[in-house]
């Protein structure tokens, strides 16, 4: 019997089934095809931006950075509230005020988890293998948040049981405030990296996302609350931190309801993810 044969540089009309070729995405898991056992649609995303992540160092190296500045800085609060004999007040909120300092860790993460593929041309790739813009940002969002919150979690664990003997007495524990607010402290870095992963899609350069996310976060309250004056503050009640401020500290007299302050943050989130999304979509890679 007699092999086909094809003319070289001529197109065989040919049915890919006929010449024994598989359509793309059905051949049988473990028979050599690319997707074998490879999730798709928004799972696939996620797992390649969640492998991308802990593929660098950084991310080690911010949640470290994170974990010191939060133990240095609970230690330092509650011995200055010991030393000034301040009253007393729930242990966690050593562990939320850390927040301040801690979230720039995340922001880094964040910002560097979008900025370094932009700085590479690995968002070609990216792009490439999930061609929905929507779902490559959503995607990096949710991984960036799950392990933002993680790290708030254990931050806040930390932060309190360091403080709780820095505090000496000073302080004190309900066991429902203080897991409430390490929750509190976990959902708010959790926002706050969803914050700056649209942040880094609309500006696609580090610094450039560092300086508007470093002034959006401390450089503005801190003027608005050093100037003083009660209309500056109201202005500070609306901002990320300052909002984030009022539902993870407790026994703290606020303008609103923690539930307004977390929506206040998520609408600073939802703002800045549109912002990427409108600049990735539009100017692309």
């Amino acid at each position: 019997m007699t092999e086909p044969t094809t003319t070289p540089g001529r197109r065989t009309d040919a049915p890919r089934a006929a010449r024994g070729i598989p359509a793309p995405g059905t051949g049988t898991p473990g028979e050599g095809t690319p997707d074998a056992g490879t999730p798709g649609g928004f799972a696939g995303a996620v797992a390649c931006e969640w492998i991308k992540l802990w593929s660098v160092r950084s991310p080690y190296l911010c949640l470290l950075a994170g974990l010191a500045i939060t133990g240095v800085f609970t230690f330092y609060y509650a011995s200055i509230a010991r030393i000034n004999d301040h009253p007393v007040e729930p242990v966690g909120n050593a562990a939320a005020s850390s927040a301040v300092l801690a979230q720039f860790a995340v922001v880094i993460l964040a910002t560097v988890a979008v900025t370094s593929e932009y700085a590479t041309g690995s968002v070609r790739a990216s792009l490439l293998w999930v061609p929905r813009r929507h779902r490559v940002q959503a995607a990096k969002a949710l991984v960036v948040a799950v392990v933002s919150f993680a790290a708030g979690v254990v931050y806040a664990v930390v932060g309190t049981a360091v403080a709780w003997g820095a505090f000496d007495g000073r302080a004190s524990f309900d066991a429902g405030t203080t897991l409430r607010q390490a929750l509190s402290v976990g959902l708010y870095l959790a926002l706050i990296a969803a914050l700056a992963v649209g942040t880094a899609f609309a500006t696609r350069h580090p610094a450039g996302a560092l300086a508007i996310l470093v002034t959006l976060l401390w450089g503005l309250p801190s003027v608005l609350l050093g100037v003083g004056g009660p209309e500056l503050a109201a202005v500070n009640d609306y901002l990320p931190h300052g909002a984030g401020d009022h539902f993870m500290r407790s026994g703290v007299e606020a303008p609103y309801a923690p539930v307004a302050a977390m929506l206040i943050v998520v609408a600073w989130a939802a703002v800045a993810h549109l912002a990427g999304l409108y600049v990735l979509r539009r100017r692309d890679a």
